[in-house]
């Protein structure tokens, strides 16, 4: 909160106002219906991509919690730092986002999504993920279950159209 005062001529005015950062807020906002929870995964697969950490980052809370396999982070800064070492891995990615439930501040989706390594090897991870929203619209949870399995080029099903 920042308070400023005014001054008038020499004397100080004591009036004062006050202002306060407004939260971002992401759109659609809890509670969720079908729709927009429909939405906010559209919204999540098209930023993941993007192959943009900054721009997938800004989705979660500031202190988001997340649990990625077997990695625990918190917060943007380790969001992004995570995001970014595994898009310099993970190469020609390519992620499907799918609906599978969602209650007033939850949503539930199981994904798949196909990657090349550095030495050329392809793999799709198949994973659900249980996403918390707060009043703002941002996720302040994100849990992920995801398996790998390696694929020949002949087996990818993603591909970008």
């Amino acid at each position: 909160m920042i308070i400023s005062g005014f001054w008038n001529g020499n004397k100080p005015n004591p009036v004062f106002f006050k202002t306060t950062k407004m939260e971002q807020k992401k759109y659609p906002l809890p509670p969720f219906t079908k729709e927009t929870a429909k939405q906010k995964i559209q919204m999540a697969e098209d930023a993941w991509n993007s192959k943009d950490p900054e721009r997938v980052s800004l989705a979660y809370s500031k202190e988001s919690e997340w649990r990625n396999r077997s990695k625990f982070l918190k917060g943007r800064k380790a969001i992004r730092e995570f995001l970014s070492s595994k898009w310099e891995q993970e190469h020609n990615y390519l992620l499907k986002k799918e609906y599978w439930a969602h209650g007033d501040d939850r949503i539930a989706v199981r994904f798949e999504y196909e990657y090349q390594d550095n030495h050329g090897q392809w793999t799709r991870a198949y994973g659900n993920e249980n996403w918390e929203f707060d009043e703002n619209g941002l996720m302040k949870k994100r849990f992920a279950s995801i398996n790998d399995v390696p694929i020949t080029n002949e087996d990818r099903k993603l591909k970008i159209t």
